[in-house]
């Protein structure tokens, strides 16, 4: 419960951050364009609190948290006396109109730089993208890697950390190949380039990672077969694992590697396992009964609730992405300029089929994810807040009318047949626009509820 009330909290705070930010773009550019603002709010329904200003404008926050809106002084809804027509948002030439409905998700993209900006100046903790296990006849063996080699470029992207190969290897989906720049030991400093061949490449980012199913796993410590955590209330802490317990044997074979406890376990779902630790010295004798866990496709394996020790890191693979105040303002614009580019990306593949769309996210996983970086600091929420952020600004821009993207549509064909479209064919385009909207939502929510 606590859990789900932190996700709900975090969601709550993020999205009324960027929809704040969203609607401020209207707003502000509103202002500057001569158009009257009667109306700031941060969400929709019944208003909580509600103040207005001496500028006469109302601001509100309202009950449901999904959004919000700029409400201006447009003739076509209400009487606007002839003396203030010319504040009206109609009555503006057609570049101010654009200009007042682009802003919104120009204001969400300059958000991402600034949140990004934050980030690289507070610094992140990154490990540099070194190649552990390759499995045999794997993509990426076929294309001669091998464990220990460096990825330095994906496709023309600079790779220095696991999250920019991820989002590049991602970018990928459904494509014939992807051009690696790799570097080894053995090369001293030299950069060779490799093809991956991945017209054959299956890979679903509902079940898999897209290093796994191209054959291969991030560098990791040695893992010592020596108890780090026992998550509370799990099948580990009833059997009375403690902190510090080594591993020795399981169901009387001596235990060569922690991959065998695991084996074992995923194997034993509600069934009893018979383990032997050496706890301070001394030999105990524990029975773990597993619990059992149900993946995505059906299987059901079991769970114990229990991490071993790492390894220490070599220290040339740790560093922190930590820039000064002017340096972090071209890496903000450039991570954000991939952030659109991967987003942009995936959008088109989903039209394609590329991506399947069960992929869609509703606010059930944006809430999870909010909570989860919100869990791990500041640095990460902000990088949340900027990923979400820079999805806001895309999908607004997408040409569906009810959206910021439909409105720009009509103000193109506005500008070609040099006249406004007639208001019968918008509000079709309207109710079309609703009805495509609340089934993308129903999709997205659905797929959440599935995730569950």
């Amino acid at each position: 419960m606590i859990s789900i009330l932190w996700n709900l909290a975090s969601f709550i705070v993020a999205l009324g951050i960027l929809v704040a930010v969203h609607e401020f773009g209207h707003f502000w550019v509103a202002r500057r364009c001569g158009v009257k603002v009667e109306k700031f709010s941060i969400g929709f329904g019944k208003s909580l609190w509600s103040r207005k200003a001496k500028d006469g404008v109302e601001y509100s926050i309202s009950m449901i948290p999904l959004g919000g809106f700029v409400k201006m002084l447009d003739s076509r809804v209400d009487d606007v006396p002839d003396d203030q027509k010319h504040l009206a948002f109609n009555h503006k030439s057609l570049w101010r109109r654009s200009a007042i409905v682009a802003a919104g998700p120009a204001f969400n993209f300059f958000f991402a730089i600034f949140a990004y900006w934050l980030v690289f100046m507070i610094g992140v903790p990154a490990v540099k993208p070194v190649i552990g296990d390759v499995t045999p006849n794997s993509i990426i063996a076929k294309a001669g890697i091998e464990p220990g080699m460096e990825l330095k470029e994906i496709s023309g992207i600079q790779t220095s950390d696991w999250d920019s190969v991820n989002m590049a290897l991602v970018s990928h989906i459904g494509d014939e190949s992807i051009i690696l720049k790799v570097s080894s030991p053995q090369d001293i400093g030299a950069v060779r380039t490799v093809t991956l061949d991945t017209s054959e490449w299956v890979f679903d980012p509902e079940i898999d990672s897209a290093m796994a199913t191209l054959g291969f796993q991030p560098f990791r410590p040695e893992i010592i077969s020596t108890i780090s955590n026992v998550s509370e209330g799990s099948a580990a802490e009833k059997a009375g694992f403690k902190v510090g317990d080594k591993l020795v044997a399981i169901n009387g074979q001596k235990v060569a590697d922690w991959q065998e406890f695991i084996v074992a376990v995923k194997a034993s779902p509600d069934q009893s396992i018979e383990l032997q630790v050496n706890r301070n010295g001394l030999d105990e004798h524990i029975t773990l009964i597993p619990d059992s866990k149900t993946l995505k496709n059906g299987d059901i394996i079991g769970f114990a609730g229990i991490a071993p020790s790492m390894g220490e890191w070599p220290e040339t693979y740790r560093f922190e992405q930590k820039f000064g105040f002017f340096e972090s303002i071209p890496k903000a614009v450039e991570k954000t300029g991939q952030i659109i580019n991967l987003t942009l990306t995936m959008v088109k593949k989903l039209f394609t089929g590329d991506v399947g769309i069960k992929n869609l996210s509703g606010p059930i996983s944006i809430a999870k994810g909010a909570g989860a970086t919100a869990d791990y600091g500041l640095v990460y929420f902000l990088g949340f807040l900027a990923l979400i952020s820079v999805n806001l600004g895309i999908i607004n821009l997408m040409p569906l009318p009810v959206l910021d993207g439909g409105h720009l549509l009509f103000f193109a064909i506005e500008a070609v047949i040099r006249r406004p479209i007639p208001e019968k064919i918008q509000e079709v385009g309207y109710k079309i626009g609703s009805a495509a909207i609340f089934s993308l939502m129903l999709i997205a929510i659905f797929n959440d509820f599935a995730r569950l």
